[in-house]
């Protein structure tokens, strides 16, 4: 690949290069190539033998189309991947710290959401009977019923990537690497260098022109795209980006994970299991082979051996066999995401902790970004990447508010990470006018109006009402009580038919095991 010349505003966008594997690199690689094929020559140089962070992941709905785009069947990448499906989180003693103490955060909306909002009607019944209602994501929709049940969204008669309850998935982050680069490699043409990069070529007006692999020398192209992870090798390093730490909002900096082997024929969990700690939280991902155990906690309020304490409490008899793998984490994100020719997906761009799976989903978002609007000319790239930063920009904000959100309606005052937590000089201030606006009108879709939302309305009304927060019912908000009566009926009606006709999780997994989902 020859050098590429000075930057000129008429001068064609026809290669990329993209530094780092992964799931970042190589998923943004398999859909820039997905999008433009031979007119744009896609090149991913990584060092094999670095290896990845992947500690079991996570994704949102979104991941479903995704895949879809780049041309990979649901079958193929659930076995491949050793994925199962996910529904939603369980939080489990975030609100007041004891055993009974949870609430969920389904996929799916509340019934007739958003034209009818149930959340006046259900806080109004929650004032009456003192307490003694159901939770309300288990009143407004049937998927809490669905994940308590250990059932799955979907029958194998289903088309893949279409179930009957929205769906994410729980996977092997190296494995869906490995898929996505043999996808990438083989189907789609992307070009595979295995070298380790050990410098940058800049070009006289700051664009970066090659980066210098120990064998291969320069690698030139018109865009580089940064997946180089924390270090953030071309923006970071060599762009001098700095890094805009928000460590003063949510304080995890550090993870414990193990991986824990199950039985083959063990109940696994259809969502996200997250629960409080007294110095942060331990996620739970159930895979067909494993579990997937982790424990973020913050530094400042308690040391490594008293987090692993907890984990080991958590884990039990079998914790004693395993090594706990830690990983830093350095809340926050680069102050730009894309500039000159440079942007950053992934761990480069930044990072926060995996409370609500938000990292793979914002990979997805920044790739099909530059896939769908990756510019003709040198020229137009300019604007694309100011775009691109205010968009990026925006959905970080949105989301550390969204995980801010849970911490602060805590009742828990047992260790100083939960008090601190409450300080309001450590809750942005757009979240404390939220707050003060919802004691009275319930989470709408008016107070979401950008197209770059990461969180529905719905979102915040299952974490509010499930941390026991309550918006006041007005007269004005209950005039479709017939309507919203139809509504919890239908829900209540839809969980006894779904239990019924709804296979578990471990069974249909079993199952695809050896049949395939319908192609669409």
């Amino acid at each position: 690949m020859s050098a590429s010349p000075d930057r000129t505003p008429d001068r064609a966008i026809t290669s990329v290069c993209i530094v780092g594997g992964g799931s970042a690199g190589w998923l943004t690689a398999a859909l820039i190539a997905a999008r433009h094929g031979p007119d744009v020559a896609v090149t991913l140089v990584e060092s094999v033998s670095r290896g990845t962070i992947g500690v079991g992941e996570g994704t949102w709905p979104t991941m479903r189309n995704t895949l879809r785009k780049i041309g990979i069947a649901e079958t193929d990448f659930m076995r491949a991947c050793h994925a199962s499906f996910k529904q939603g989180a369980k939080f489990a003693r975030w609100r007041t710290g004891e055993d009974d103490d949870f609430y969920y955060h389904p996929l799916v909306l509340p019934e007739g959401f958003p034209d009818l909002d149930l959340a006046p009607y259900w806080n109004a019944a929650a004032e009456q009977d003192h307490g003694a209602a159901p939770s309300f994501s288990d009143a407004v929709c049937f998927q809490e019923f669905l994940c308590e049940q250990g059932l799955a969204p979907k029958l194998i008669t289903s088309p893949e990537y279409a179930g009957i309850a929205n769906y994410a998935y729980h996977l092997d982050a190296v494995k869906l690497g490995e898929l996505l680069a043999s996808h990438a490699t083989q189907k789609l043409g992307v070009r595979h260098i295995d070298d380790e990069i050990v410098g940058v070529e800049r070009a006289e007006d700051g664009d970066v022109r090659a980066v210098i692999g120990q064998r291969s020398g320069p690698i030139a192209a018109d865009l580089f795209v940064d997946c180089t992870g924390f270090a953030a090798r071309l923006l970071g390093e060599a762009l001098e980006v700095p890094f805009i730490d928000r460590s003063d909002v949510l304080f995890i900096d550090r993870a414990l994970a193990v991986q824990l082997p199950v039985e083959p024929d063990s109940p696994i969990a259809s969502h996200t299991i997250s629960t409080a700690q007294k110095h942060g939280w331990i996620w739970d991902i159930g895979l067909p082979t494993r579990r997937g155990i982790g424990y973020v906690y913050s530094s400042r309020h308690a040391g490594a051996d008293r987090a692993e304490e907890e984990l080991a409490a958590y884990v039990g008899p079998g914790f004693a066999s395993l090594t706990p793998r830690e990983i830093p984490i350095r809340s926050g994100h680069r102050a730009l995401f894309w500039k000159n020719n440079v942007v950053a997906v992934g761990l480069a761009a930044g990072f926060l902790e995996p409370l609500e799976a938000s990292a793979l989903v914002l990979i997805e978002l920044s790739a099909d970004y530059i896939a769908t609007s990756l510019p003709a000319t040198r020229g137009a790239m300019d604007f694309v990447a100011r775009r691109f930063n205010t968009m990026t920009r925006y959905r970080w904000d949105r989301i550390i508010e969204f995980l801010k959100l849970h911490y602060i309606l805590s009742e828990r005052s047992d260790t100083a990470f939960w008090r601190d937590n409450r300080d309001p000089a450590t809750i942005p201030q757009d979240l404390q006018d939220q707050l003060l606006l919802w004691r009275d009108t319930p989470p709408g879709e008016h107070d979401f109006a950008s197209a770059h939302e990461m969180f529905p309305a719905a979102s915040y009304q299952y974490v509010l009402y499930g941390m026991g927060f309550r918006t006041r019912p007005r007269a004005g908000q209950l005039a479709r009580r017939d309507q919203a009566e139809d509504a919890l009926a239908h829900t209540a009606g839809m969980k006894q038919k779904l239990a019924r006709m709804m296979p578990t999780n471990r069974a249909l997994l079993s199952t695809l095991a050896q049949h395939r989902f319908p192609p669409l």
